[in-house]
């Protein structure tokens, strides 16, 4: 049986948190961003776009040509299905776990903040994967490249900071409670 301790039950769960959906959804959003502004808009770069130059043998596509753009692309292509499974995933993990005020979510600055965490994640492990240690791509690949790929991770970094201060300044959000009983920090 349950007893209360001052506000928390004593022998329950605690409630689902949303931090886990909310960085899930803020890598697959940030692999958007990615893929969509540097890959496509802007064409900085492609997933295999540096690979004359990588550490670790991948076969050089050269972007300039159509078979090398073509195989680029089909890897931008796999790179944007796992930001989509990252998306659905997480949408999933929030569905499952907030079952009161569903539309409230969307406004708590506890999901945008870790959002923005996962944001930050995304880019920080991409780009030391793929711009240092594999070296397959680089942001703007070139002359002053290293800056570029550095800019990368400080915006991660920031971003990770940024989010992080974002949840803990909003409301607490119990995923699993109605809207008047939000009891202490569970988000």
């Amino acid at each position: 049986m349950a007893t209360t301790q001052g506000d928390t039950r004593v022998g329950t769960a605690p409630p689902a948190s949303i931090q886990l959906p909310g960085i899930v959804l803020g890598v697959g959003m940030g692999g958007f961003v990615d893929g969509i502004l540097l890959h496509q808009l802007l064409q900085w770069h492609h997933m295999l776009s540096s690979t004359n130059q990588d550490r670790i043998g991948v076969k050089y596509y050269n972007p300039h040509t159509v078979s090398g753009l073509e195989m680029n692309t089909l890897w931008d292509g796999v790179f944007h299905t796992v930001c989509w499974l990252a998306v659905l995933l997480g949408l999933a993990v929030l569905y499952s776990r907030v079952t009161h005020d569903r539309l409230r979510v969307w406004t708590s600055r506890v999901l945008w903040g870790w959002m923005l965490v996962g944001w930050g994640l995304f880019n920080l492990v991409e780009g030391v994967l793929d711009h240092h240690v594999l070296g397959i791509h680089h942001v703007y690949a070139g002359e002053g490249q290293v800056w570029w790929d550095i800019g990368f991770l400080v915006l991660g970094a920031l971003l990770v900071a940024g989010g992080y201060l974002l949840q803990r300044s909003g409301r607490p959000f119990a995923p699993g409670a109605p809207a008047d009983r939000h009891e202490g920090r569970h988000g």
